[in-house]
């Protein structure tokens, strides 16, 4: 069972120089980005940590991001690439896990891949940012339909998993993909490109906060592991949790944990 953050020890909060975090339910609550989780990404900011972003949503969400948040950089469709503003150029760039041919053919493929997947679930519907994807699959299981039964999410998965793609569960989406990158193997590839950073030697100077199944690498990765409080609505489906919770739920959780990390810079 996690433990509550106020716990958490402040010389360790003190040291936190870099904040990863998920975006759905763990930056929003009910799909709205609150003033409160906005402001605190800027107040983290303006101290002085670099703030990132690590999720499941697209290219297009990630471009929109990295233009208009107040981050460092964004990681995107769980690890598939991930985005920064060059500040010599003032640019967008963008590191991808495959080349520009290999995308061609990797997107041919994963339109047979939804094609079959839509025949064999016809009831099922792709999210509606699935036009702004690169690199995966994204199946709606509760943010703009009726939620999806367990049955139905389990049969969903074991299908994509036959298919041979890798999956992951989030709060709203199944999502789905061709290849073995993950949100932590992204982390580890931007941690050293943009920051020259080994992220196995620098974890106690790092974060992690997240609240569902796709984020339980990271819970297992990070020492600073971090869940808002609707994690506990996971724990009887995900692998691993995390270390500490914070009292309230999504962008008011966020909130709550940012400021425990700059209060103990005081």
């Amino acid at each position: 069972m996690p433990k509550n953050l106020s716990q958490f020890p402040r010389d360790e909060a003190s040291k936190i120089q870099f904040v990863f975090t998920d975006i759905d339910d763990t930056l929003t609550t009910n799909g709205k980005l609150l003033p409160q989780a906005y402001l605190a990404l800027s107040q983290l900011q303006q101290q002085g940590l670099k703030v990132i972003p690590v999720t499941g949503r697209p290219a297009g969400w990630c471009d929109q991001i990295i233009r208009l948040w107040p981050v460092d950089a964004v990681i995107g469709e769980n690890g598939a690439f991930y985005m920064w503003l060059d500040s010599a150029s003032n640019k967008i760039q963008t590191h991808h896990i495959l080349g520009d041919k290999e995308r061609v053919s990797y997107q041919e493929r994963l339109s047979l891949a939804q094609v079959k997947t839509q025949a064999t679930f016809p009831e099922i519907r792709f999210a509606s940012d699935q036009f702004s994807r690169m690199y995966d699959l994204a199946i709606d299981v509760c943010e703009d339909v009726n939620p999806l039964s367990n049955e139905k999410v389990q049969s969903l998965i074991a299908f994509l998993e036959r298919e041979g793609m890798s999956v992951k569960l989030s709060s709203i989406h199944i999502n789905a993909w061709f290849g073995a990158w993950d949100k932590l193997s992204a982390t580890k590839s931007l941690m050293m490109k943009l920051f020259g950073t080994d992220l196995d030697l620098a974890n106690t100077h790092c974060a992690f906060i997240g609240d569902s199944p796709n984020d339980a690498p990271m819970f297992s990765y990070f020492k600073n592991s971090f869940g808002v409080a609707n994690v506990l609505n996971y724990e009887s489906k995900i692998t691993a949790m995390p270390n500490w919770i914070t009292s309230s739920p999504g962008s008011v959780g966020f909130a709550e944990f940012a400021a425990y990390l700059l209060d103990a810079r005081d």
